[in-house]
């Protein structure tokens, strides 16, 4: 496959890559740096993405253009996911009152293709797209812990573990300890790894063929949820609403 490998490509999606919500806005070097290439072949990937509507400058500072959003539109609209889950997120987020979420795997990221949040504000901001880190979010837990086990291999191999909060779990033996109780359980429940005062518990979400294809979760404060309270109020409407998402998936299919 080597000799099909697009290098201009690939360089051209990490100069896209490298804008994301903690820096919307970049200059030359910045590019440069975040990406590994020269100024001079960054300099063009930026000139053409600019040229072509993606990109937009103000002769100094380079940012992405709203156009940017049609690399992505072509996989959402043909994702049935998003659509049938919404509904579901809703009449859940009605019923415990905490935000709730669809995510799937991508390498060793979880992306957000579905959300419904509540009204209580958090200092991690989530929209459509958004990715996390797999290994340390309840979600991500239960997309690993449904993979071949080659597949989870690769992925510990690929996957950085590192320290997010005092909580984080780094050892790779330890997360595959956790990853076989989450597939032996059915569902995860993960306590301010991803970031501190935050707990969410996720359940999979199967495909037609039993493949474990995304996962949905609810996420509360600490000071809201405990431990225990997450398991008896949290899990059963969230296990329904998952056995739900996965009948309408099976219909439409």
């Amino acid at each position: 496959m080597a000799d099909e490998y697009v290098q201009s490509l690939a360089r051209g999606l990490a100069v896209i890559r490298a804008f994301d919500a903690t820096e919307p806005e970049l200059t030359l070097s910045e590019v440069a740096r975040k990406t590994g290439l020269t100024r001079a072949t960054a300099r063009r990937f930026l000139l053409t993405l600019t040229d072509l509507g993606y990109v937009r400058t103000d002769g100094r500072l380079f940012s992405l253009s709203p156009r940017v959003l049609e690399l992505g539109y072509a996989y959402l609209s043909s994702l049935s996911l998003p659509e049938v889950a919404l509904p579901h997120l809703e009449r859940l987020v009605t019923e415990v009152h905490e935000s709730a979420s669809v995510c799937v795997l991508d390498d060793t990221d979880i992306v957000y293709v579905a959300r419904v949040p509540t009204a209580r504000i958090m200092r991690v901001t989530i929209a459509i797209g958004t990715r996390f880190p797999a290994y340390c979010t309840s979600m991500g837990r239960v997309l690993l812990a449904w993979l071949p086990p080659g597949e989870l291999e690769a992925h510990l191999t690929r996957a950085p573990l590192g320290r997010l909060t005092s909580h984080t779990t780094t050892s790779p033996v330890t997360l595959r300890a956790e990853l076989e109780r989450v597939r032996a359980q059915g569902w995860a429940l993960v306590d301010q790894e991803l970031e501190e005062g935050l707990r969410s518990i996720a359940a999979p979400i199967r495909d037609r063929t039993g493949r474990v294809a995304a996962a949905v979760n609810v996420s509360s404060h600490v000071g809201r949820t405990t431990l225990e309270s997450a398991r008896r109020d949290l899990l059963p409407p969230l296990l329904a609403t998952a056995a739900r998402i996965e009948a309408d998936l099976h219909a439409t299919a």
